[in-house]
C-alpha cells in the first residue's frame, strides 16, 4: 500500500485517480481549495483517509498547504494534478501573478521544494505543451497581449520542464509527466473524445505500480505509453532557468536531493 497525495482531487481527473487508488487499497489524501469543496471531495471518494485544504493560487496558502502535508507524514507519491484552463481572461492572484502560471506551475514547484520528499512525483501536463513557448522573460504576461490558450500551453510545457528538472536534480526519485489526453472534464468539455478513465489511470499507475514501465524517471506518458516530450523541455538551461525563476518569485530555492 502506498500513501499518495493528489492535488486538485475535488473533481475531474484528480477525483477519478483518487477513487482508483482507494479501490486499489492505497492510502489517499485529497486536496481542495476550500472547505466546501473539501467536504464534497470526501463524499465523492469514500475511503480516502483525509483531505487537506489550500488555495494554490496563493503563495502563502501553498506554503501553509505544504506544512499541513508534511504534518500528515511522509507520502510515497505526490500527484500534481491541480490546474486551471485557458478559456478565461488573465486573472491576477493576490501575489500579482497570472493565475494560470501561479496554479499550474508555481504551486507544484513550491510544493516539490517544501514537502518532505516522496519516492515519486507525477506532474500533469497536456499534449498542448508541444506548442508552449519556452521564453522565461514574460511569465506573467505583463508585456504581451493575453492569450489564454498560449498561457495554458506554456504552463503545461513548464510542467514537463519541472518534471524533468526534478528527475535530474533528485536522481533517487521517480519524476514523470502525464498527458491525459483531451478528456471530458470541466476543462476539456463534454465533447472531448479521449478516455477519462485512462487519463486518471496513468497517474495512479505511475504513482504506485511496481511494473517496470512505471518505475522509470524523466519520461512523459499518455495512457501508460511513453511519448516524446517537446525537445526543448530537455534543455538543462531551460530547466535551471525555470527553477531560478520560481525561486525568485517564492523566495524558496529548489533543494537538490
Amino acid at each position: 500500500m502506498s500513501k499518495v497525495l493528489i492535488t486538485g482531487s475535488a473533481d475531474g481527473l484528480g477525483r477519478l485517480a483518487a477513487q482508483q487508488l482507494v479501490e486499489g487499497g492505497h492510502d489517499v489524501v485529497l486536496h481542495a481549495r476550500d472547505r466546501r469543496r473539501a467536504d464534497d471531495a470526501m463524499k465523492a471518494t469514500p475511503g480516502a483517509s483525509d483531505v487537506l485544504v489550500g488555495d494554490l493560487a496563493s503563495i502563502a496558502a501553498t506554503r501553509a498547504f505544504a506544512d499541513a502535508a508534511n504534518a500528515a507524514g511522509r507520502f510515497d507519491a505526490v500527484i500534481h494534478n491541480a490546474a486551471v484552463g485557458y478559456r478565461g481572461p488573465r486573472v491576477e492572484t493576490v501575489d500579482g501573478l497570472a493565475h494560470v502560471f501561479a496554479i499550474n506551475v508555481l504551486a507544484p514547484y513550491l510544493l516539490t521544494a517544501l514537502m518532505t520528499g516522496p519516492d515519486r512525483f507525477v506532474y500533469l501536463t497536456s499534449g498542448m505543451h508541444r506548442g508552449g513557448d519556452p521564453d522565461l522573460s514574460d511569465l506573467q504576461w505583463t508585456r504581451r497581449g493575453w492569450s489564454g490558450t498560449q498561457a495554458y500551453a506554456d504552463s503545461k510545457l513548464f510542467d514537463v520542464v519541472l518534471a524533468l528538472a526534478v528527475a535530474r536534480c533528485r536522481p533517487g526519485v521517480l519524476s514523470n509527466a502525464v498527458e491525459p489526453g483531451w478528456v471530458p472534464t470541466k476543462m476539456g468539455g463534454p465533447g472531448a473524445p479521449d478516455d477519462l478513465e485512462l487519463g486518471a489511470d496513468t497517474q495512479a499507475w505511475l504513482a504506485t505500480s511496481s511494473d517496470p514501465g512505471a518505475t522509470v524517471t524523466a519520461r512523459c506518458f499518455h495512457h501508460r505509453r511513453e511519448v516524446a516530450p517537446a525537445p526543448v523541455a530537455m534543455r538543462v538551461e531551460l530547466q535551471d532557468g525555470l527553477l531560478d525563476a520560481c525561486a525568485g518569485l517564492t523566495g524558496v530555492a529548489f533543494p537538490p536531493g
